[in-house]
Order: structure tokens, then C-alpha cells, then sequence
């Protein structure tokens, strides 16, 4: 399995070097990021109401269980990046030092479009591509594994469903 994660490693990163690619996902990587995913969901919590703004908080909260594994694992499988390890890896200058295992950009841009893809399925075929740019993005740029974002993107979607069900639940029996 490690051997077929390389490969798929390999052949994600070797297009490192096209300019074009680089400049999208070097700006998109970011969408999965902290900054990006906390202010968008507040916002989304501050500026909507109803059950457009119950959702956005399904999706701080999903964000925010989310994590609780991500860094569980990461610190009970400290697995390196793969271009610590892996030769002819491509990355951006000062990458991240820290575990792969699971994306955490990959797990918050999941947790936090899944609640909407619930309640408005058409989003999904913008917010689905978004995120699995995010998760290309993350292997493109040499910092993780393709297993990395697998796992990552359904930690993100079953805590999103799971806030989703909760959400929806308790406000049915109110």
C-alpha cells in the first residue's frame, strides 16, 4: 500500500514546475487552511440567519470536532511529509515540518462544505471540485500523501454529516 502511495505521490508532484499549476494551487491550498476556513464559517455564522446560519454553525462545529482526531493521529502516527522522505520530491521553500497523517487542510475544507452540500445539494458541484483542489493541492505541493487527504476528506465528511444530522435533529424535536 505504502509502495502505491508513493507512486500516486510521484506522479501528483512531478507537474511541480509548471507555472500555471503552481499559481493556482498555491493560492487555493489556502482555502483548507486555518485562516481561511475559521473566517468563512464566521462569517457565514454572523451575516446569514435561519437555517442558512444554523448551518454554518453545523459547519464550525464539524470544523472544530473534525480536528480533534486529526491531531490525535497525527501525534500517535508521526508519519514525516513525503519530501523528507521520499527522493526527487518537489516543495515549496520553508514547507511544514510537522506530521502528514491526515491532511488537516483537506479534513476542514471537507468539514466545512459538507453541512451545505446537505441542506443545498446543488452546491456540490461547485464546493466538491473546491475541496478536492484543496486535496490535489496538498500532494502537488510535496506536503503530503495522496492517503493523507483521502483520509483527511472523509474525516471532514463524516464530521460534517454527523454535525449536519445533530443540527437537523435538534431542531426537529424543538
Amino acid at each position: 500500500m505504502y509502495a502505491l502511495d508513493c507512486k500516486s505521490f510521484h506522479y501528483i508532484n512531478q507537474y511541480f514546475d509548471y507555472k500555471r499549476l503552481n499559481t493556482i494551487f498555491r493560492k487555493i491550498t489556502h482555502m483548507g487552511g486555518a485562516t481561511f476556513t475559521i473566517l468563512t464559517v464566521l462569517l457565514l455564522i454572523l451575516f446569514t440567519s435561519g437555517v442558512e446560519q444554523m448551518t454554518a454553525i453545523a459547519s464550525a462545529l464539524s470544523l472544530t470536532i473534525s480536528h480533534i482526531p486529526v491531531a490525535l493521529v497525527k501525534k500517535l502516527c508521526p508519519r514525516k511529509r513525503p519530501y523528507l522522505v521520499l527522493q526527487n520530491s518537489r516543495v515549496l521553500e520553508n514547507p511544514l515540518t510537522d506530521c502528514s497523517f491526515p491532511s488537516g487542510h483537506t479534513t476542514a475544507i471537507f468539514s466545512i462544505i459538507t453541512p451545505f452540500i446537505l441542506l443545498f445539494p446543488l452546491f456540490s458541484i461547485a464546493l466538491i471540485p473546491i475541496a478536492f483542489l484543496v486535496a490535489i493541492s496538498r500532494v502537488y505541493l510535496g506536503l503530503h500523501y495522496p492517503s493523507d487527504v483521502l483520509v483527511g476528506s472523509l474525516l471532514g465528511i463524516s464530521s460534517g454529516v454527523i454535525c449536519f444530522n445533530l443540527l437537523v435533529t435538534s431542531i426537529t424535536t424543538l
